[in-house]
């Protein structure tokens, strides 16, 4: 042909073995990304047959980097992260500092430079944000409180990383390594680093205070018009346009300008057909972003490097875990909890790729290294199902053969038990809500108004200190333990409510009021109308369909309004 096709064959080889990988690992019960990131290594340079132009792939992958990180700031919810701030802050900074430790040891041990090491450690220290939240979500525990303590830990991690990649261009040349700009590097370090974060808290600030009010307004004014077209169109155009203005104007790079980008466009009361608009090309560009990362990887190294590989594993699927499993507990947290964390942090992701391809081009991280980092990325992503998995059998072993487990589950704490001073009526003959989140605060507010006695049982431990300080008879902890509902007096309720999207434990809730109190009333929350169905003939529970109950009350304003105007 007389004109270079390397764009359209890259894309087509790309997303043509993504599909047919992406497949394969999908049946085989195993995260797609194993099989986009396959795709990648076998039409990458150290894989026989076709090679795929890895210039023109670093750029679709450079576009894949905004619209996750557009995506992260889209679904970028402050509310959710303050609600647990207590553990998910100091947890994930503590984590970070662990894995990076056992890294960067590793590095040492391996004599790599300080600076080696350090980048390596970090980049082993992030879990990936998309396959924990496909992961949270196929158990159906994302909206629960342990899906949220988990989601708002990755937050901290990746607001984290969005850091160490602003500040590593500047500190390259102290790392080891060389600086992004040759004809800044001869300036003092405190002098550059300073320059760096007055460019990115300029950025912050112009974007918190203009594109905050602006490209909300000018989301407004494109849906005005009625063209769908226009409206994708207004959404991508803005999240690669801030990402590209903010690297040209200040520096920053592309993947903090497209995080400020969905942040901002969050504002706006669209951000939910933002969102919705936006994901199949965001879905992608993040395939061909996940291809171009594996087109990086040798697979020599498995062969040349075994111990080293098996030693990365280590540190992230036992190292990380591990640690962040002491820490939740540290909190005085449910084992149960403890362990959900500790499996989602137990793989390494896409920060973890563009950290390590940031630290190959500024020689602050070799080229093995990054070959490491992908044989962890693909070996922890593939297991990452088998840990969740081991959850439920792995707290009933340590349950039945380890007292101090049990323990776990009950801890000694004030608010775990209602206090000697709760009237009487909160004792006997009163309901029991489960959950008090959107659902169940609704639900008190009515038996508030009634004057029905209520008792709460909640796992946000923060949410039951403010329930204890306005008047509420609360307790905190996992309803699925037994403990929690008999410290609710369910022996003696007359009501169970059910309103946590939690529904993995709702069978153990029913089982547990049913076996103290066998006549008491059931009330059940669901979001799926085959686990509706299940729930209503193994139960004998009433249970609620948010979209059924939602129709009802639709049909029901619809057809008294026709009966009117008839």
């Amino acid at each position: 042909m007389p004109h270079s096709v390397s764009l359209i064959n890259t894309i087509a080889a790309g997303l043509g073995l993504a599909l047919v990988f992406g497949f394969l690992a999908v049946r085989l019960r195993l995260p797609a990304l194993v099989g986009y990131l396959l795709a990648g290594v076998i039409i990458g340079p150290f894989t026989p047959g076709f090679v795929a132009d890895a210039g023109i792939a670093a750029q679709l992958a450079e576009i894949g980097v905004m619209l996750l990180m557009f995506g992260v700031g889209l679904h970028f919810s402050l509310d959710d992260l303050l609600a647990v701030r207590k553990i998910a802050l100091p947890g994930a900074l503590a984590q970070i500092a662990v894995a990076t430790l056992l890294g960067g040891a590793l590095a040492l041990w391996w004599d790599w430079s300080w600076g080696e090491a350090l980048v390596f450690g970090l980049a082993l220290s992030v879990a990936s944000t998309v396959v924990l939240l496909r992961a949270l979500e196929s158990l159906g525990i994302l909206d629960s409180f342990t899906g949220r303590i988990a989601v708002g830990w990755l937050v901290v991690e990746d607001l984290a990383m969005v850091l160490v990649l602003v500040l590593m261009p500047p500190l390259a040349g102290a790392l080891g390594g060389h600086a992004a700009d040759a004809a800044g590097s001869a300036d003092p370090l405190w002098q550059t680093l300073g320059l760096t974060l007055l460019q990115v808290g300029g950025f912050v600030a112009l974007m918190l205070v203009v594109g905050r009010r602006a490209f909300p307004w000018i989301l407004w004014q494109v849906t005005r018009t009625g063209s769908r077209e226009l409206f994708t169109l207004c959404v991508i155009a803005a999240a690669v346009s801030i990402a590209f203005a903010s690297a040209a104007l200040f520096g920053v790079s592309f993947a903090l300008g497209a995080f400020f980008a969905g942040m901002v466009m969050r504002e706006s009361e669209f951000s939910h057909r933002a969102a919705q608009e936006s994901l199949p090309l965001r879905d992608a560009f993040a395939v061909l972003f996940f291809v171009s990362v594996g087109m990086l990887f040798d697979p020599s190294v498995l062969i040349e490097r075994p111990l080293q590989v098996l030693a990365v594993v280590g540190v992230i699927v036992l190292g990380k875990s591990l640690a962040a499993c002491a820490l939740v507990l540290a909190f005085r947290y449910p084992l149960g909890t403890a362990l959900t964390v500790s499996a989602s942090l137990a793989q390494i992701g896409e920060f973890s790729f563009i950290l390590a391809g940031l630290g190959v081009s500024l020689g602050v991280l070799p080229v093995e290294g990054q070959s490491l980092i992908l044989a962890g990325a693909l070996i922890s992503i593939a297991t990452n199902p088998l840990w969740f998995s081991l959850i439920t059998p792995l707290q009933k072993w340590l349950h039945a053969r380890l007292p101090v487990a049990r323990g776990l589950e009950s801890r000694d704490h004030p608010l775990a038990e209602l206090p000697t001073t709760t009237e009487a009526r909160y004792l006997s003959r009163q309901v029991v809500l489960v959950g008090y989140g959107r659902v169940g605060r609704r639900i008190a507010a009515e038996l508030e108004a009634n004057d029905i006695p209520y008792v709460v049982a909640e796992q946000n431990r923060e949410l039951v200190e403010k329930l204890r300080e306005a008047g509420v008879a609360a307790v905190w902890g996992d309803a699925a333990d037994p403990a929690v509902l008999i410290q609710a007096h369910i022996a003696r309720a007359r009501v169970l409510v059910v309103a946590t999207p939690d529904a993995l434990n709702v069978r153990q809730m029913m089982e547990t009021a049913h076996t103290l109190n066998p006549g008491i009333e059931t009330v059940i929350r669901s979001h799926n109308e085959d686990e509706a169905q299940l729930l209503t003939q193994q139960t004998a529970a009433t249970v609620f369909l948010g979209e059924q109950e939602l129709a009802q009350a639709m049909a029901r304003d619809v057809v008294r309004r026709a009966v009117a105007a008839a």
